[in-house]
């Protein structure tokens, strides 16, 4: 059942501001409330060697979206493909899909859609979360296989109540194109148990860009998910959640839009702490995720009769996702740590194919699914930590996987793509083969941390490798040859990369710096067909390089500067040419006056041209669609402290409506009535109100 939530109706919309106004002002003389900084985050900062570490909940800008997406790419290092409103597609250090490992609170989800219009990320609500940690590269291995990008983690945090309270978060948001949002999260327990209920909603019209042309990309999202559990004494914690969310968006990149984004979603976990002098936790996890996906050409526009899909057609895919985990942490006090367990998933992939009710080739919702994927995955993993001294550490991992795959309904030959559809429009089983295929991948990486004697500063360099089974979009979508020959002939993709940095910490400068350099053997790379040719995937020999660097220096009580810096690097060594899809140089540059009430920011973006393109080749979401020039981009935010537990922000996003698209995009669909351009435009100057309370 959908939540009730407020209406995204303006009208409505003050008035339940101004109830939730009231509400908390006369909560206080109850309790006193958390305080809640008025400060707006614009780029989080490394707080650890190669690890970022920050608060879903707090203002943000720009302001993100509905998905995990647009709130990673705040991040230095990350970047996010367009394709409208909503549900971009996250890169970190120019690598998509897969390389990136994401967790959501502590289990995985997976997309249904052949072109990735539902990525991971697109079934995740940030702000559900309390903290959202990022781990850069191939340095852990806890967290499930693949992950030579990096690893983000979602999480929800808990501590035992001491006493029975009662808690109630939540937040209004307001802005351009009708922009509207509003998050719930309440939480109450005793020392035996709690119980917690968090809900959300969003919802925006198409957005202009800075030239005030309309892009298609409105969508509208709602997410309710619960958790209840039995804490019988402070080393003991048994818990249960659930949830669920929908939504749709209009997306400007392709010929259809998302009509439905159904989740469902179970977990049960048990923790249990120091049950001796050296085994301090083990943990146990099973989960259940579920992801039902629609896309249509009628639902939120009409069918183009110029198009290469003139009637009304939907797609209906889904993807069942059961996975477990068991660990355990053992201690040497001031000597050594070892955490070690296994994990798993598997995962079946289904669609069926059809369009509105009393269409030709029958209602969708009528017909039968047909499986076409299923993958499954099991590890073994060890991570320790030693400290070999006071102000040295080394850290190292190994972990071990064995990965298949089942392709349903592939084709004999590629010829045969175009000469073996039947009577329904599906391949002809007697041109089709089922196959399946196994890998063992070993994984691994140490890294040494030492701290300086001669100023407050840890230096460290680790060397990781990963090997990664292909994914669900490289073997089965849309710009895969979906061929027997190519299912069989993909090769797991292999990483070996170095990372080397510095952290440097004073009472008013905060600094640091990451780089990398690796091997990549088997790089996945996608060339993609003319017109509703498929593509293919391949492999070959790359080698990437890049680096993150930031600082924040206090210029005084009140103001501080902050400064980012993000570079990624790739070259196709086979074919002799730049990786595709690569993000430019970036900058940003910040200054923040925060007097404990007011607060005021002000934050320049800049991102040079991108030169070295491969044009026709790219990733599972988009191609190098040529040179991209560069831009700079300038925003406004302020926050009040209103004291009993409410915080007001805003601010203005490209405050001077500059007309760009990034670099990373996915190719405009060019909709009658719309923005033709090659890429997808940003939007242009955005407002927007946030009113955060703490009950």
């Amino acid at each position: 059942m959908r939540p009730v939530l407020p209406a995204s109706n303006p009208r409505n919309y003050r008035v339940h501001a101004w109830m939730v106004f009231a509400a908390c002002s006369a909560a206080h003389a109850a309790d006193t409330p958390q305080t809640l900084p008025p400060v707006v985050v614009t780029a989080p900062m490394q707080t650890d060697p190669l690890t970022v570490v920050t608060d879903p909940k707090a203002p943000r800008q720009p302001v993100p979206a509905s998905d995990g997406a647009d709130f990673l790419k705040s991040i230095p290092g990350f970047s996010s493909i367009r394709k409208g409103g909503s549900n971009g597609d996250p890169l970190l250090r120019g690598m998509a899909g897969s390389r990136l490992n994401i967790q959501i609170d502590g289990g995985q989800i997976g997309g249904g859609c052949p072109s990735r219009m539902d990525p991971p990320t697109a079934y995740i609500s940030p702000q559900l979360f309390d903290k959202v940690t990022v781990i850069k590269g191939p340095q852990t291995v806890l967290y499930g296989p693949g992950n030579s990008a990096g690893t983000v983690l979602f999480e929800r945090e808990f501590t035992r109540y001491a006493a029975p309270k009662a808690s109630f978060q939540g937040s209004l948001l307001g802005g351009s194109a009708g922009r509207n949002d509003q998050l719930a999260d309440a939480r109450a327990g005793t020392p035996e148990g709690y119980v917690e209920l968090r809900a959300n909603h969003t919802h925006a019209q198409d957005y202009r860009d800075g030239d005030g042309r309309r892009v298609h990309s409105a969508y509208d999202r709602w997410n309710a998910d619960t958790a209840i559990g039995w804490t019988p004494d402070d080393d003991t914690r048994l818990e249960l959640t659930a949830g669920k969310g929908d939504g749709h968006a209009a997306y400007a990149f392709s010929g259809m839009d998302g009509a439905q984004f159904l989740r469902e979603s179970a977990a049960l976990k048990l923790e249990r702490r120091h049950l001796s002098n050296r085994f301090d936790k083990l943990e146990a996890q099973v989960y259940y995720n579920y992801a039902d996906h629609v896309m249509d050409n009628y639902t939120l526009r009409r069918p183009d009769p110029a198009s290469m899909m003139p009637m009304a057609m939907a797609s209906d895919v889904d993807r069942r996702t059961l996975g477990g985990r068991v660990a355990g942490t053992w201690i040497w006090p001031d000597a050594w740590q070892l955490t070690a367990g296994v994990d798993g998933s598997v995962n079946t992939h289904s669609m069926r194919n059809g369009g509105p009710p009393g269409s030709p080739m029958g209602d969708y919702r009528d017909l039968p699914r047909e499986r076409d994927a299923r993958l499954r995955g099991v590890g073994a993993f060890a991570e320790a930590r030693w400290s070999v001294a006071k102000d040295r550490r080394v850290i190292g991992g190994v972990r071990v996987d064995r990965a298949s795959a089942h392709g349903y309904g592939l084709a004999l030959a590629h010829e045969d793509m175009g000469m073996s559809m039947d009577m329904g429009g599906g391949m002809d089983p007697a041109a089709t083969v089922d196959a399946r295929r196994t890998s063992t991948l070993p994984s691994g990486f140490v890294r040494y941390e030492q701290d300086l004697a001669a100023m407050p500063a840890t230096v460290y360099v680790g060397v990781g490798h990963v090997q990664r089974f292909p994914d669900y979009w490289e073997l089965f979508g849309q710009h895969a040859d979906k061929t027997l020959a190519s299912f069989s002939g993909l090769r797991p993709e292999k990483t070996t990369q170095l990372d080397a940095g510095l952290q440097y910490r004073t009472a008013r400068l905060q600094a640091w710096v990451s780089a990398y350099a690796g091997v990549v053997n088997e790089f996945i790379l996608f060339r993609y067909g003319q017109g509703m040719a498929g593509g293919s995937a391949m492999n070959v020999q790359a080698r990437i390089a890049g680096g993150e660097a930031g600082m924040v220096y206090a210029l005084s009580k009140q103001w501080k500067a902050d400064a980012t810096l993000a570079y990624a690097w790739g070259a196709n060594r086979t074919e002799h040419r730049p990786l595709p899809q690569m993000p430019p140089l970036e900058a940003r540059l910040g200054l923040t006056y925060d007097n404990g009430s007011w607060s005021a920011g002000a934050l320049w973006r800049l991102a040079t041209a991108q030169r070295r393109i491969a044009v026709g080749e790219g990733n599972l979401v988009g191609q190098d669609l040529g040179a991209s020039g560069g831009f700079g981009v300038f925003s406004l935010n302020a926050g009040y402290r209103l004291g009993h537990g409410l915080t007001l922000s805003a601010g203005i996003d490209n405050l001077f409506g500059k007309t760009y698209a990034e670099h990373v995009n996915a190719a405009n669909a060019g909709l009658a009535g719309y923005v033709n351009t090659v890429r997808v435009n940003e939007p242009g100057r955005t407002g927007w109100l946030k009113l955060d309370f703490d009950i």
